[in-house]
């Protein structure tokens, strides 16, 4: 379909800086065509009004587990432990199949909402998490997340079910789905295990998503069991040879931020649910002065209670502010860049995070009208320190619109909500 947005406010990215055009966008297909003049050959199947509206490339959800939506509010106030291993993983042995569908769809409607327009995602269920991808239209890496020991019988498994489902869905949904292979943790996966996995993914030309260094008991576990910090750990493994990402790495030495800047590395920090889990907060300033590519998610519903990367924004752009008593810490424009250009990066996704001719049409269209959004003195400090996600009025994803005026399409949100609610009762949530 070719359709143009007509006279919006966008953000564009150039010469590592933001800036703002307003400009006429053609989108022909699944790419952005044009960003200011119209070409002459442009026949627009539909038009969208940008007046008054900001078009920023769609947000990277670059840490999340989209089906644990089930699982909101169900697990609070606990320490990290109590949370997994007394809460969240009962509830998980409970579910049945088709319910992961109903969660990851339900974590996909909330998303769009609030401009996300592609996510990095951990689940256990093959197959549901990926139908739900190429029904609902949004941009997903998936990756099966994978538990084992050396070659024990559970492990190959589930590394097997994975590299099966890959197979049959990698490409899929005009190519907005993708995938990496997801060695949990290094408290979940022994040494012997990883390196399975990598060779996999080596085979696969995939890259890894992972959770390192999230907290202190896991710290404590790994230097007595090994004698080295988490990430020093994986890179004797090998495993950073490989593209990976390493969600949260909230505890750090100088040497492990080292390992990360020189394996390039990317960090997908999770400010709300390190918060809440009472984990800490990670060293964002310091891995960004290092040159570690720094990404941003949300973590899953289960603990951060809501998939809002605006909430996410605001909070990476103010926390580090205060931790460090310096305001310029994480900048408005570095937290807007790091979940966009730098949530790009870390997925590999070269063709997404700006918007720019050749660019895959992933945007979003914020009303800049909003109360909380006027006057207009800065569309940049707007989007992290103001805007909370129920600005975005439109959303289009691989040239499609996902929802229009508020209004999402082909998504029959009213039965996902009854779905979950189900499924939520039943499991005792």
């Amino acid at each position: 379909m070719r359709i143009l947005i007509e006279k919006a406010d966008c953000l564009i990215y150039e010469d590592n800086d933001f800036n703002f055009k307003n400009s006429d966008v053609c989108i022909d297909g699944d790419l952005i065509v044009s960003v200011g003049k119209i070409p002459e050959s442009f026949s627009a199947e539909g038009v969208i009004d940008g007046r008054g509206k900001l078009l920023i490339p769609g947000l990277i959800n670059a840490h999340t587990h989209a089906y644990m939506t089930i699982f909101r509010n169900s697990a609070d106030d606990l320490m990290f432990n109590d949370w997994l291993f007394g809460r969240i993983l009962p509830m998980e042995d409970k579910l049945e199949d088709g319910d992961s569908y109903w969660g990851t769809m339900l974590g996909i409607c909330e998303m769009i909402r609030t401009g996300t327009t592609c996510y990095l995602d951990m689940y256990i269920k093959g197959d549901e998490n990926a139908r739900a991808v190429c029904e609902s239209g949004i941009r997903a890496v998936l990756s099966r997340g994978l538990v084992g020991k050396g070659n024990d019988k559970d492990g190959a498994m589930r590394l097997r079910e994975a590299v099966d489902e890959i197979s049959r869905w990698n490409g899929k949904g005009n190519g907005r789905l993708s995938f990496m292979l997801a060695p949990h943790a290094p408290y979940t996966c022994d040494p012997d295990y990883i390196k399975i996995v990598m060779q996999s993914a080596k085979e696969l030309g995939i890259g890894i998503n992972t959770h390192l260094s999230e907290g202190r008991v896991e710290i404590k576990e790994i230097y007595e069991k090994y004698g080295c910090s988490p990430i020093k750990l994986i890179e004797k493994t090998g495993m950073f040879s490989l593209k990976t990402v390493a969600a949260h790495c909230v505890h750090l030495s100088d040497e492990d931020i080292e390992i990360l800047a020189e394996n390039k590395v990317s960090v997908a920090t999770n400010p709300v649910s390190n918060l809440k889990l009472a984990n800490g907060v990670a060293p964002v300033p310091k891995l960004l002065k290092a040159g570690v590519n720094v990404c941003l998610g949300t973590d899953g519903a289960a603990s951060n209670n809501t998939l809002n990367l605006f909430r996410e924004l605001s909070m990476l752009t103010l926390i580090h502010k205060g931790v460090n008593e310096d305001s310029q810490a994480v900048s408005a424009k570095e937290g807007i860049k790091i979940a966009t250009v730098n949530g790009a990066a870390a997925l590999g996704l070269d063709g997404i995070g700006q918007i720019k001719v050749g660019m895959k049409a992933d945007l979003a269209l914020i009303d800049l009208n909003a109360v909380n959004m006027v006057p207009n003195n800065n569309p940049v400090a707007a989007l992290a320190y103001s805007a909370n996600g129920s600005e975005v009025q439109t959303v289009i994803v691989n040239g499609e619109i996902l929802m229009e005026n508020r209004e999402l399409k082909g998504i029959d949100e009213e039965r996902i909500r009854y779905e979950v609610a189900g499924i939520a009762k039943r499991i005792g949530a």
